[in-house]
């Protein structure tokens, strides 16, 4: 794998499972990095019968009746998606030797120290031989963006042919890796949801994961985290198989979009100066017992530690914010991921949502507990899976159909595993409910039923947007669309343009109206504290003292983090217009958290 510096500074993160489906094929001719989820095999086979006939490619059906067929579809459509960026990039170097007004676009849209950028804005004062000179510049600097993957580690179902169960590198995320291995990508795996050790092991099996003799890798391993300490023990593990993580990527607990994996207080601030501190220790650590892996296993050994990159996302929405992540922590990348929904040129999303997501206000943003998975989801109010939810809830038929069954992962009635969100399992949970009402107080009932049929059909609501989109038959029963922001989409309220993205990004351009936006940092931790008390008030049984230990350290860690912030803005040159309002918001959240008292147990 060639190692180029990214043309941008920037990348769009995985969004659910169809809201990045195809991104590459939109924005990665322009150098742009984004991810495709490959976890539903069922969309990926529709959206490559779709773009093999938009491009006049040839394309031959994978049904479930061919062995692996999960893996040979995600194989089949990462080649197809390859092949077609790779044509596009090859057409669009065409257009701007040929074209001084695409040439002009686009190097409005690259960042403004690129050094690239400065070359381009050179050559375009070159006289007779501008496209010839324009044509070799290009050849020698431009290159798309990655084509990265997306696996959740937690989506690893067992499967089974009638009764009998398959192997294990049949199950879910093991197939889908197998699909991306084994596809002409040379681009990387992100693995999101925290350790899966089986899965990890399995990466074992595939030599791409391997340096070879020149020290290249052919197929990267990418780590969604949140703190260091997750970072070097999950590293480390897949050192000592002689695997090496190119890129941890630091995303904030609560102040992203999808599931929200909540720190112990954690704030990203804090956690990102870690990395910071850190990075070396990280590096060498894992360095140390790769080379011990490899020499076992008698493969190349490199003497130098592999390239190794930080970045960060969750929360950001001001070329200012992009800035000081980059110039303070020293990242090699910042996510923006919700505010891409407001993009057509670069997300799939239909046009209903769309205009949803651009109307959406902070209250209509919400931490749920729809996903069956039990992890607090980032979603939206007034939703058509919703609706549609709330509808079969009042007639009595609460559950989904559960067609796809990725998420159909509790052993609790069904050794093949069910999911929480079908109407087979709350059904069963309600019937044993319902024994207990006579026990339970009219409140506490309703909260436990509200706590099993609140659960939503994540497989299909996250997948029919492309589906609208691209006109394409959703067949069964209807779930309508699930649409999982981060709480920053509140503040972009209108559909943009690709170029007009990437200028706010870059601070050439604005696409926020309203001056009503707190910094990331202050979000987030009014996130935090709201989780604290939430956590709280939602408990129906007796406290215990495990309960108060966690919820004392929790505080006690949001203090450390006010603390940090108080410091920083205190001393950092950014923000200047904002830094006394940031201040304050700091001083009042903090006396907001002095007056919280955790409850203390109560002794007989």
């Amino acid at each position: 794998m060639t190692t180029f510096k990214p043309l941008h500074t920037f990348h769009i993160p995985v969004m659910g499972l169809a809201y990045t489906i195809d991104s590459p094929i939109r924005v990665a001719k322009y150098g742009i990095s984004s991810v495709i989820s490959i976890m539903d095999d069922e969309l990926i086979e529709k959206m490559n019968a779709f773009y093999s006939k938009k491009f006049d490619l040839p394309y031959q059906e994978i049904t479930q009746k061919i062995h692996d067929y999960r893996a040979e579809r995600i194989t089949s459509y990462l080649n197809l998606v390859d092949k077609i960026v790779k044509e596009k990039f090859e057409n669009f170097k065409t257009e701007l030797s040929e074209s001084k007004s695409a040439l002009e676009n686009y190097i409005a849209m690259l960042p403004n120290k690129s050094e690239i950028k400065a070359g381009l804005q050179n050559l375009m004062e070159d006289g007779f031989t501008f496209k010839e000179n324009i044509k070799n510049y290009l050849e020698k600097n431009l290159y798309p963006g990655d084509i990265d993957v997306n696996i959740m580690t937690k989506l690893d179902k067992d499967n089974f042919i009638k009764d009998e169960q398959l192997p294990i590198a049949f199950n879910d995320a093991h197939a889908a890796l197998r699909g991306f291995v084994n596809s002409t990508l040379e681009s990387s795996v992100v693995l999101s949801a925290g350790m899966n050790p089986r899965l990890y092991s399995y990466f074992e099996s595939f030599s791409a994961f391997f340096p070879d003799s020149n020290n290249t890798l052919k197929k990267k391993i990418t780590l969604k985290v949140s703190d260091f300490r997750s970072a070097m023990i999950q590293g480390n593990f897949l050192a000592k198989k002689g695997l090496w993580v190119s890129e941890y990527r630091i995303e904030s607990g609560l102040n992203c979009g999808g599931h929200a994996f909540a720190t112990e207080g954690y704030l990203l601030g804090p956690i990102l100066e870690e990395f910071k501190q850190k990075k070396e220790q990280l590096i060498q650590s894992a360095h140390e017992l790769m080379v011990k892996a490899l020499a076992q296993k008698e493969m190349h050994v490199p003497e130098q530690p592999l390239d190794l990159k930080i970045t960060v996302q969750g929360g950001v929405g001001t070329a200012e914010e992009h800035d000081f992540l980059l110039g303070h922590y020293n990242v090699d990348s910042v996510g923006w991921g919700s505010p891409f929904l407001l993009v057509p040129e670069a997300t799939s999303v239909d046009k209903h949502t769309r205009v949803l997501l651009a109307g959406a206000k902070e209250d209509d943003l919400y931490l749920s507990h729809i996903s069956p998975l039990g992890i607090p989801f980032n979603t939206l109010r007034g939703t058509t899976n919703e609706k549609l939810k709330l509808k079969r809830i009042e007639e009595s038929k609460a559950g989904s159909s559960c067609p796809k069954r990725f998420l159909a992962l509790s052993k609790e009635y069904d050794a093949k595993g069910i999911c929480t969100s079908s109407k087979k399992y709350q059904d069963l949970k309600l019937e044993e409910l319902l024994l207990q009402k006579d026990v339970l107080t009219a409140a506490v009932f309703e909260k436990k039923k509200n706590s099993i049929t609140e659960k939503a059909c994540l497989c299909v609501g996250l997948a029919n947007a492309s589906y609208l989109e691209n006109d394409i038959k959703i067949k069964g029963q209807a779930q309508g669309v699930i649409i999982c922001p981060g709480p920053n989409m509140a503040y972009f309220d209108q559909e943009v343009s690709l170029s007009k993205m990437v200028q706010h990004i870059y601070g050439n351009a604005s696409v926020l109206k309203g001056t009503n936006r707190p910094n990331l940092f202050v979000k987030e931790l009014k996130m935090y504290l709201d989780y604290l008390k939430n956590e709280i008030t939602a408990v129906t049984e007796e406290i215990t003292l495990g309960q108060i230990k966690k919820w004392n350290s929790f505080k006690n860690n949001l203090f450390l983090g006010i603390e940090y912030y108080e410091d920083l803005f205190s001393t950092t040159p950014f923000f200047e217009s904002t830094k006394n309002e940031i201040l304050n918001q700091f001083d009042i959240y903090k006396n907001e958290l002095i007056a919280f008292e955790i409850p203390e147990l109560k002794l007989a």
